[in-house]
């Protein structure tokens, strides 16, 4: 069997082919569907390594219809590149570095969203540029008018143009504005029209409807955190999960020393931004329902400060929402039911053997130095 290796870029891509007979074949083409099928298409069946990137998911689709075994590898990998000189990087070395990753099977595959959460992404990221859209335009009206002295007041982004047009406005000033709030009032009806879209795309998902929940999340946050783990069974602890969200602190020790710093904030920065959100509007809202994570999270901030706690609080979410995740699924009207406890100690937990659904059993991990220690067992 041939081993490819397939430099993937926007314009032109570098094909590395180590043929079974010991020949080596080395293309340049343009990144275009047709110049894949003139180059691999009459070949025998291959396996095939590219790296994952934006253009990897219809370019492995593109191969594998001309009957090839294409592999998406996770480029964080390093030892898929250990054949590859450091001093010199060129396109040409990617490749053959990657046929010989394909070779010596040193490659670690990358997951591939299906096509449904790969819909659902879409859909979080063009709602994503039209929130900062619209955010960008209330920030320049409120400088504008901020320098001749008027003030909007607080209230609903949805209301902005309304609280602005009450204002006694000179018509210089008016007219100034006037298409900021022309075009805000088309971005409200277009992110309206996004939010319904999503939530009826994700109506259909049991696990977004179980997500939705957990107090504080909302439609887009479990669409969100369903569509970026896409395969719970992919992650084999709820620490691997929270690593993969980038909850996780960051550490750089050797021998004695342990140095830990912030958390390394890898991954998806939609999803993780969405759950701290959650974590705050627990601690602002205070719904009844997670009163017991409230204050456990409060504990944790008065010893270590808010920051701490609310990273601490929606690091302890994914865990659970793992287990919620990959359950069966439950009654409709079990979230009018449920309460949501604090975490518990090392100890409760381990005279289980077999955890259940709900946060009752999630992993503490935000604050590390701890390792579910004093404040958890204080809290539960």
């Amino acid at each position: 069997m041939d081993h490819i290796g397939i430099d993937v870029h926007k314009r032109e891509s570098q094909i590395c082919i180590l043929a079974e007979g010991g020949e080596l074949i080395e293309r340049r083409i343009r990144t275009e569907p047709e110049r894949f099928a003139a180059v691999l298409g009459g070949r025998p069946q291959a396996r095939i390594v590219i790296e994952a990137s934006t253009d990897s998911e219809w370019v492995a689709r593109c191969v594998e219809a001309l009957g090839h075994e294409v592999i998406v590898a996770d480029p964080n990998f390093a030892p898929m590149y250990a054949t590859r000189t450091r001093k010199v990087k060129t396109d040409r070395r990617d490749a053959r570095a990657l046929a010989d990753a394909c070779v010596l099977g040193a490659y670690r595959r990358a997951h591939r969203l299906s096509d449904v959460q790969r819909h659902v992404r879409g859909r979080l990221l063009v709602r994503d540029v039209l929130v900062r859209t619209r955010t960008r335009y209330i920030s320049a009206i409120r400088a504008l008018l901020r320098q001749q002295g008027y003030r909007v007041s607080s209230g609903s982004t949805e209301a902005f143009p309304a609280r602005v047009r009450a204002l006694a406005l000179p018509g210089p000033l008016l007219s100034l504005i006037a298409p900021l709030l022309a075009v805000m009032r088309h971005l409200n009806r277009q992110l309206a029209y996004s939010d319904e879209t999503i939530e009826r795309v994700a109506a259909y998902d049991e696990r977004v409807q179980r997500l939705r929940s957990v107090p504080s999340v909302g439609p887009v946050t479990a669409a969100a955190f369903v569509a970026t783990i896409d395969d719970v069974q992919r992650f084999q602890h709820a620490h691997h999960l929270e690593a993969y969200l980038g909850l996780v602190p960051r550490e750089c020790s050797s021998g004695d020393t342990q140095r830990r710093g912030p958390i390394t904030k890898a991954g998806s920065g939609r999803t993780r931004w969405l759950l701290i959100q959650a974590a705050v509007s627990i601690l602002r809202r205070r719904p009844p329902e997670a009163e017991a994570l409230r204050t456990w999270a409060l504990r944790i901030a008065a010893r270590r400060g808010q920051h701490v706690a609310v990273v601490a609080l929606a690091a302890a979410w994914p865990g659970s929402s793992m287990r919620c995740s990959a359950m069966a699924p439950s009654s409709r009207h079990a979230k009018s039911h449920r309460r949501w406890p604090a975490p518990r100690s090392r100890s409760e937990r381990s005279n289980d053997t077999h955890g259940g659904p709900g946060l009752a059993q999630v992993r503490r991990v935000g604050e590390r130095e701890s390792r579910l220690g004093r404040g958890c067992r204080a809290a539960a």
